[in-house]
């Protein structure tokens, strides 16, 4: 049975996800004058949670009580693998500006869709360049429009939460927002970094309460505290 699950994938779910991708990109694009519509959204909803659907992935959710509408936050949230993006872009319940390396502008169809979509790319090996992609992402962070960000910086090895990168705080520092932590768990085991097929396995994703950065005089205990949070967040479910 599970060399047939692999089969599947292959010869039909991910070919009628790329053709979805192609479509939700194509879709944001010829949108891009209404990126932050609440109809777009839902399109690229859609298009994320077809990947769940799509391969028989159960998803449960809690926490979303704890964000308030029109408000605009800053998620931080561990990374586990890239299931971490269409769980979050599917079931957070925002519309949101990821953060996103550099590498993926280069990705067909995908980097063109994300640029419409107003998401923004950050080169990492630049320092000045991602000071101005930050300063880009704060502009569009009104009106309820929240950002998500990975502070590890890339997708767990062995899907522990790794240590936080202090850049990646450096929007809600600057704008006062509240932080909200995201605990992701299962996504490492569906779709390890580097291996070739998703197994089947139950994902969740814990929306955290709001942590306002500026009760903490120190940063490093700023950060250390979101951190932890993500963490114990895990075991919330």
């Amino acid at each position: 049975m599970k060399y047939l699950y692999y089969i599947y994938q292959y010869l039909i779910a991910w070919p009628i996800l790329l053709v979805l991708t192609i479509f939700t990109a194509v879709f944001t694009v010829c949108t891009v004058h209404w990126k932050n519509a609440e109809f777009v959204h839902k399109v690229q909803q859609f298009w994320s949670r077809s990947f769940f659907w799509l391969m028989f992935l159960p998803v449960s959710i809690d926490g979303t009580e704890h964000i308030q509408p029109g408000q605009s936050y800053v998620f931080v949230s561990n990374h586990q693998s890239m299931f971490d993006v269409w769980l979050i872009y599917g079931w957070l319940p925002v519309i949101f500006k990821w953060l996103m390396k550099a590498e993926l502008r280069k990705v067909p169809f995908v980097g063109t869709g994300c640029k419409a979509a107003g998401h923004i790319f950050v080169d990492r090996r630049n320092a000045k360049a991602a000071m101005e992609s930050l300063k880009e992402v704060e502009k569009q962070l009104v009106n309820g429009v929240s950002t998500v960000i990975f502070p590890e910086g890339t997708r767990s090895l062995n899907g522990e939460v790794g240590r936080f990168k202090r850049g990646a705080f450096q929007i809600a520092w600057d704008l006062g927002l509240p932080v909200i932590p995201l605990s992701l768990d299962g996504c490492f085991e569906v779709l390890p970094k580097g291996k070739p097929f998703v197994h089947r396995v139950p994902m969740h994703m814990h929306i955290g309460e709001p942590i306002d950065l500026k009760q903490y005089a120190d940063p490093n205990e700023a950060i250390e505290a979101v951190r932890n949070a993500v963490i114990n967040g895990r075991m919330a479910k």
